[in-house]
């Protein structure tokens, strides 16, 4: 059912600020990481046809470089220029997401968009936007929840992500594998993703985890995680960081202690999302592994929208972003160029 009456009553309603604002730098601490702010734009068009009223949760954009450019490409799609009236709110805790959810239900927007920060603990709250009216659609991290709750689902393969890293770490042929494991956010698509491949070929080839901690995407986490092992005196050669900015941080513990990492080197460092700089590490040998996430849904979910708005059928429930990753003895500078975020 297309919710018209509620969205035209409650056209001009701006969301004020429904949590706590975030973090301002890249490296958020993990307080001002994980508290929710709302951003309202509230926006009109020129013509006299519909504004589309949407409301948009996302994990706070300070959480990575990954994460920044997703939420850039967000604002750019859903502006009134493109007929739309787009109000943000971001969290890295579910219950706070959900918290957003259901202002924005109230708020009667025409589409919930949604990048969930855990996959479970959904189904509720998608049944009340599907009451009244309000089509989900879902962008970058898949849910445990029934598919007849959402319309579409735009995400990354993040088990594929994690498979196709571990595959090539497995192509190393190290005599030895003694791992830091640095988690992301735990219960996150991304982490679930990149940790479950790792955990597989941790009990299939007789691997060493030498520690698994969850750094939560934040790079001085990182930094001290692996710092506490090199304090331990405890032999290790790979640091598989499921970040970008974990990875950063590990390779600065590394550098503090004059360890050396990267390709030929002491350790292997492997990190994901491929943000233009992770790249650039790739291309100098100073790490050795990036896995791409790709980051730009926002031209799929307006496709998506501008079908469901003229009566059409979507097709493919789930659309799967392509996605590379990159060995620092093959990467290039085309490369850097064409897939650094």
């Amino acid at each position: 059912m297309k919710k018209k009456l509620l969205s035209l009553v409650l056209a001009s309603t701006m969301i004020a600020g429904l949590l706590v604002g975030c973090g301002s730098s890249q490296q958020a601490s993990s307080d001002a990481s994980s508290d929710a702010s709302t951003d309202a734009a509230t926006t009109s068009t020129a013509s006299s046809g519909d504004v589309i009223k949407v409301g948009i949760i996302n994990n706070d954009p300070n959480e990575s470089g990954y994460r920044t450019a997703n939420d850039k490409s967000m604002k750019e799609m859903f502006t009134a220029e493109n007929g739309y009236e787009a109000s943000f709110a971001y969290s890295l805790k579910n219950d706070e997401q959900i918290t957003a959810a259901q202002k924005f239900i109230q708020d009667g927007v025409d589409y919930l968009l949604l990048s969930a920060a855990d996959t479970a603990g959904w189904d509720s709250v998608l049944k009340d936007a599907q009451d009244a009216g309000i089509r989900v659609i879902l962008f970058d991290r898949t849910i445990d929840a029934d598919p007849s709750l959402y319309e579409a689902s735009i995400v990354s393969d993040m088990a594929k992500e994690g498979e196709t890293a571990v595959e090539w770490l497995k192509g190393q042929g190290l005599s030895e594998y003694n791992i830091i494991h640095i988690q992301g956010v735990m219960g996150s698509a991304a982490q679930k993703g990149r940790s479950g491949a790792l955990t597989d070929a941790v009990a299939s080839e007789g691997w060493n985890l030498v520690t698994e901690q969850t750094a939560e995407w934040n790079a001085e986490k990182a930094q001290q995680i692996v710092q506490s092992v090199i304090d331990s005196g405890e032999s290790f050669n790979v640091i598989y960081a499921e970040n970008d900015d974990m990875a950063k941080g590990a390779v600065a513990a590394l550098d503090k202690a004059n360890i050396s990492h990267g390709v030929g080197k002491d350790v292997i460092v492997m990190g994901y999302d491929c943000n233009k700089w992770a790249l650039e590490e790739l291309l100098a040998g100073n790490w050795n592994y990036d896995g791409q996430c790709n980051p730009f849904q926002a031209s799929y979910i307006d496709d998506i929208i501008k079908k469901l708005e003229a009566g059409e059928t979507i097709s493919e429930k789930t659309i799967i972003m392509d996605e590379k990753g990159f060995d620092a003895t093959t990467i290039t500078q085309e490369d850097v160029d064409t897939y650094g975020i």
